[in-house]
Order: structure tokens, then sequence, then C-alpha cells
């Protein structure tokens, strides 16, 4: 891959900007199209072409598989966490209006942890399976 000096130089651009329209994604998805899934999905194509353009064994150590793991648990464990608080302040399973005194507040905060644990975990697992399959 050495030899693809122009490829190189361009995805030093391309890479960053496709993490930050994922983080956009992200954080956008509570007030237009967009959230958690979509944004690990595009989180998770920036370190993949990352992997097909500078190699497998560098993005790996850029981005370690045990890393990985943990953060898809990290995320998971968000997603259920939100659940379960729901549950211990008197709600339902996901009931967010009662993470908060204000009903309105605690669902854009129920959704905005759910939708952050969604993202993570699904760049994780994305990214596991990518280097699973990419073994050399």
């Amino acid at each position: 891959m050495e030899h693809h000096i122009v490829l190189r130089v361009i995805a030093k651009f391309v890479i960053p900007m496709i993490l930050l329209f994922a983080l956009y994604v992200q954080f956008h998805g509570d007030y237009g199209p967009g959230g958690g899934f979509q944004a690990g999905v595009i989180f998770a194509v920036g370190f993949i072409l990352h992997a097909l353009i500078f190699g497998i064994d560098h993005t790996r150590e850029v981005l370690h598989l045990q890393t990985l793991r943990i953060s898809a648990a990290l995320g998971l464990m968000l997603y259920l966490g939100t659940g379960i608080a729901g549950i211990l302040m008197g709600g339902n399973f996901l009931d967010y209006s009662v993470l908060s005194a204000d009903p309105v507040s605690g669902q854009l905060l129920g959704i905005f942890l759910i939708e952050l644990g969604v993202g993570i975990t699904v760049a994780s697992v994305m990214l596991t399976l990518f280097y699973i399959f990419a073994r050399p």
C-alpha cells in the first residue's frame, strides 16, 4: 500500500470528516434523522476505511481489539443502566420521564443516554467483526 501516496493523503483528510459526521449524526439524532445505530455504523466505516488504506495491522495498533470489547460492554451497560435507572426511580424499564424532575428534560436525557449506548455498542461490534474477518 505504500505506493498509493495520493490515496493516503486524501484519506488523512476524509477519515476525520467521516468521524466528525458520525458525531453529528449521533448528537443530532435526538432532533432529526439519525441516532445511535447510524452513527455507530458511520464511525465504524471510518476505521474500516483506515484499515483498507493503511493496513489492518496499523489500524489494530490505533484501536486495539480489547478496547473494542470493553467499549461494546460499556455501551450495553449504558443502555441497560438507563433502563434500570427508570425502574429504580419508580417508572418502567426505559421510562425516561422519571429520570429528571421535569418529564421533558428526563425524556431528553434518557434518549441521549440510550442513543449514546447504542452508538458505542454498534461501532464496537462492527469493528470487532471486521477485525475477526480481516485476520491475515
